[in-house]
């Protein structure tokens, strides 16, 4: 009896805990009408889907990305769905090119209330074919960029009062997933880099969230980094993203991710298996780590010295992606400004002239 009062006791302090905090959740929300919100890497995919629905908001977005002809398009998308658009052709690995970015942001709206750290590489293979190159480079874009990113709007937002900052992590830095090692590690890196930001600048009235979300469909993969044996390579990553049971559609992770930052939350973890994972590898982590190397040896092993060469997934396509099973992605490929220069895809998934 004693036992199961004390339970009753902690689900009824649990349920005030949670009302309060909702309470306090609805205190802290922002309007993004008229705020100055910059989107690394939102040119294109996720970013590029997040500055869509800020826009029908009425932000003032600045979109960097390297690509110019990218970020053209991105600015005649985004500017249909209301907001002024600014993009500004940045390399986030190059701390004076970001320095110079965010000045021109400061020139063009006076200040900056969002930072969304989106900007991502993917490199996709067998760790015997990771070179010490692929690691350096997702660290420069995913832990040292960041870096640059919100050293560079810190002082602004510290003089005009506050800001949000929202960097964009991944469940593999949570948890290392086998053939993305480059990938997770930075994205590991970022975690601690934004829980700790977070604690430091709490006090300036700078919330900083961390997100992790687990498989998007964002029309990414075509324009990730493969090596190893890369058609099978290509194969296995896209058919897992496109998945309707295992992923969620951009659209509904960047209305997740806005909330978060509207709110200030401190984390948001994005997909039900995401979640799950996550908890299993706190509370298990010897089992998470057996399942882990038993996946490593059901993917694709090294091959030949070819493997090492880098090849992106446009590259790496086959008679199985894309095809039905990867329709999903090829369709938010079209959507979200990946198809970099490539041929249209037929609502099949297959290429418009029905090649592989």
């Amino acid at each position: 009896m004693k036992g199961t009062a004390r339970l009753a006791s902690l689900f009824v302090a649990g349920v005030g805990a949670g009302a309060a905090l909702r309470r306090l959740r609805s205190r802290e929300a922002i309007d993004f009408s008229g705020k100055s919100v910059v989107i690394t890497g939102g040119s294109r995919g996720l970013g590029l889907v997040i500055a869509r629905q800020l826009a029908a908001e009425g932000a003032n977005l600045t979109l960097l990305a390297r690509n110019p002809d990218e970020l053209k398009r991105a600015e005649q998308d985004v500017t249909k769905h209301g907001g002024q658009v600014l993009t500004v052709t940045c390399d986030v690995r190059d701390r004076d090119e970001v320095e110079r970015a965010i000045g021109q942001v400061i020139g063009r709206f006076g200040r900056i209330d969002v930072l969304i750290n989106n900007a991502g590489v993917i490199a996709v293979g067998p760790l015997e074919h990771m070179a010490l190159e692929d690691f350096e480079n997702a660290m420069a874009v995913h832990m040292w960029g960041p870096l640059y990113t919100m050293l560079a709007v810190t002082p602004h937002m510290r003089l005009q009062g506050g800001g949000r900052i929202v960097n964009i992590s991944s469940v593999g830095g949570k948890v290392a997933v086998p053939h993305l090692v480059p990938y997770s590690a930075s994205k590991f890196a970022l975690v601690g880099l934004s829980d700790g930001m977070r604690a430091e600048l709490a006090k300036d009235n700078i919330q900083v969230t961390t997100v992790c979300p687990g498989l998007m469909r964002t029309g990414s993969p075509p324009n990730v980094t493969v090596k190893g044996q890369h058609r099978s390579e290509y194969a296995w990553f896209t058919i897992a993203d496109s998945l309707p049971l295992v992923s969620i559609d951009a659209e509904s992770a960047a209305q997740q991710i806005i909330e978060a930052c509207r709110h200030g939350d401190a984390a948001l973890t994005i997909t039900p298996q995401a979640k799950l994972i996550a908890v299993a590898n706190n509370l298990f982590p010897g089992l998470v780590g057996t399942i882990m190397a038993i996946t490593s040896r059901l993917l694709p092993g090294p091959t030949s010295q070819q493997g090492d060469e880098a090849k992106t997934g446009w590259e790496s396509q086959s008679a199985v992606v894309p095809s039905i099973l990867t329709r999903t992605t090829y369709r938010a490929a079209a959507e979200n400004n990946e198809m970099n220069g490539h041929r249209k895809v037929a609502s099949d998934g297959r290429s418009s002239n029905g090649a592989a």
